[in-house]
């Protein structure tokens, strides 16, 4: 099984189900300020689970390219992955528990022939906010999983929620025995060759602002299954760098720095180079270029790794002939070959700066030592976090220099630092993933009038949304423009967003095909993504959008708007902070 077979089975089986597709979204969240990037297939539905109604129906398949930085230290095992694939159907509202299990069943056994006695599943062992969900491990009973292969586990295991107010309920995971080695009666959850390879989250209830649980008036059902996890079972493999979704890279890698995918420290190495590097290439197909700030330094950090751990494969400007056989494997992403050019020029351009920091962080390193016979965890943490030394490379020149080097005193220092940006980023995004208050509602529909009206004052129909991050404080909307724009021009564009405003003028929302909304000329940011069916919020005559939402119903609700700042936000890209007052 390879996996463009696996996606198309996938695809086919749900459709046939009465699913429809919905395109693969970008990686970079549409107004969602909570995360810094789509984390799972779920994501751009989040406005549908909490009742709005999806132009493409009730019943929803795709699959979904996705980013998740928590595993970032972590990668460089068998499994552990920065970038991956996910495969997700939905019923928002419509079918429940027993059609939801049926059909990963059917799909499992039926599909992909995985044979039953290979299978297991998890249940929610019910706690005082939920009864234990006897209602799925009967319907799995009723499949033929016999109850010694079947689990019940808390809430850390086997129930979903959004981090604030919001949809949430029990899950019911399924398993499959990877090992050659025959397959145990009793089912361990424990057991590592039992893998994980999908999960049903069976939205049942409502978490209200207080905490408390009620049932929810629209049940929804979320499945999700990592299709590279998937594929390294089917296939009896142990090591998904092995898959095709990633040995190409890792040939690549052997080629370049002319070493065997062999021992332990080399395959550690290619798997962390060949994450880093294949997740570079989406992130910045999406638009994003390395930085100090939010994705950027996500970005530039796993530039730097890959460059770092390529150093110690003796590989040396390397990183762009490793990125060539990304758009080879991921030829069904258009917008990867569009973009191939300056996503490699990109790669090539933080490498050579990377090597440059490099080099000055050796003289710094020599520096620091010369006066002295060691070298402290606070020096040692500099090197490692301004000038991208990997600890080994510390611990390396440290016993060159012949000086004491103390790996405690760093750990502490690196502790100390990981405890401060974890509390920052907390502050920051503690809002949950989905945010749909008043407040949120009305900077939404404000970011559509101040889109219309930097069109019409600075006379460019040219200008796009290139991204907007809206928070219940203020937007930020981030559009292509060639130049800084002059305080006549913010004025004047803050005074027809008011006058708009003042209009009173009615937000309508209409279902279309994309077809019709081009055609009636409604504006929306990559293209690509959307379905056959869109949602088009027009307000008067002076904003036509496609849009998922949320928005207010007049524009007598938003308030008066203020304009607080306009800055770059990139090359050929300029962005603007406002609030409602």
């Amino acid at each position: 099984m390879n996996r463009k077979e696996l996606i198309r089975k996938y695809l086919e089986f749900f459709k046939s189900k009465q699913h429809k597709q919905v395109p693969n979204a970008s990686l970079i969240p549409e107004n969602d300020p909570t995360v810094l990037f789509t984390t799972a297939g779920m994501h751009p539905l989040v406005p549908y689970l909490l009742g709005q109604k999806h132009p493409l129906g009730k019943r929803l398949v795709s699959v979904q390219r996705c980013i998740r930085t928590g595993d970032i230290g972590q990668v460089g095992d068998k499994v552990h992955h920065t970038f991956f694939e996910m495969l997700g159907n939905w019923s928002l509202g419509d079918y429940w528990k027993k059609e939801a299990i049926h059909y990963t069943f059917e799909f499992l056994t039926k599909i992909l022939k995985i044979p039953k006695n290979k299978l297991a599943v998890t249940c929610f062992k019910g706690d005082k906010d939920s009864p234990k969900d006897t209602e799925s491990a009967e319907i799995w009973k009723s499949h033929g999983i016999p109850e010694e292969r079947i689990a019940f586990l808390g809430k850390k295991e086997n129930w979903w929620q959004l981090p604030g107010e919001g949809p949430c309920g029990p899950d019911t995971e399924t398993f499959y025995w990877a090992s050659s080695s025959p397959v145990p009666k009793k089912f361990d959850p424990e057991d590592k060759n039992w893998v994980e390879i999908g999960n049903n989250v069976l939205m049942q209830y409502y978490k209200d602002k207080k905490g408390n649980y009620k049932e929810s008036s629209q049940k929804n059902i979320d499945f999700g299954g990592g299709v590279e996890r998937i594929i390294t079972s089917l296939n009896n493999e142990e090591d998904e760098y092995l898959t095709d979704s990633f040995l190409p890279l890792i040939k690549e890698i052997e080629k370049v720095s002319r070493k065997e995918y062999k021992n332990e420290e080399t395959k550690r190495a290619m798997r962390i180079i060949a994450d880093h590097v294949k997740a570079s290439v989406f992130i910045i197909a999406d638009g994003v270029t390395p930085s100090n700030t939010e994705r950027g330094y996500v970005l530039r950090r796993l530039i730097r790794r890959a460059v770092r751990y390529g150093n110690k494969l003796n590989a040396k400007s390397f990183i762009v002939k490793i990125a060539e056989p990304v758009f080879e494997i991921y030829d069904d992403y258009p917008h990867l070959q569009k973009n191939k050019k300056q996503i490699l020029q990109e790669l090539e351009k933080e490498e050579q700066k990377f090597l440059k920091t490099l080099e000055k962080g050796l003289n710094r390193f020599k520096k620091l030592v010369s006066k002295k016979k060691e070298l402290s965890g606070k020096d040692s943490f500099l090197l490692y976090q301004s000038f991208g030394f990997p600890l080994e490379m510390i611990e390396e020149e440290a016993q060159k220099a012949k000086i004491k080097f103390d790996r405690k005193d760093f750990e502490a220092e690196q502790k100390k630092h990981q405890e401060l940006s974890k509390t920052a980023l907390t502050g920051k995004y503690k809002s949950g993933l989905a945010d749909n208050s008043e407040e949120t509602k009305r900077l939404h529909t404000a970011a559509h009038l101040l889109l219309s009206a930097l069109r019409k004052v600075l006379k460019n129909e040219n200008i796009i949304q290139r991204g907007s991050n809206i928070t219940p404080e203020r937007l930020r909307l981030d559009f292509s423009f060639p130049r800084k724009i002059t305080k006549e021009e913010l004025k004047k564009i803050e005074d027809l967003v008011n006058e708009k405003i003042q209009q009173s003028l009615e937000v309508v929302k209409e279902e279309k095909t994309l077809e019709e909304a081009k055609k009636q000329g409604a504006l929306g940011i990559f293209e690509e993504k959307y379905g056959e069916k869109v949602s088009v919020y027009t307000i008067g005559d002076f904003s036509k959008e496609i849009c998922a939402g949320p928005h207010v119903k007049n524009t007598k609700e938003l308030g008066h708007f203020k304009i607080i700042k306009e800055e770059s936000s990139g090359a050929g890209v300029r962005r603007i902070k406002a609030v409602l007052e």
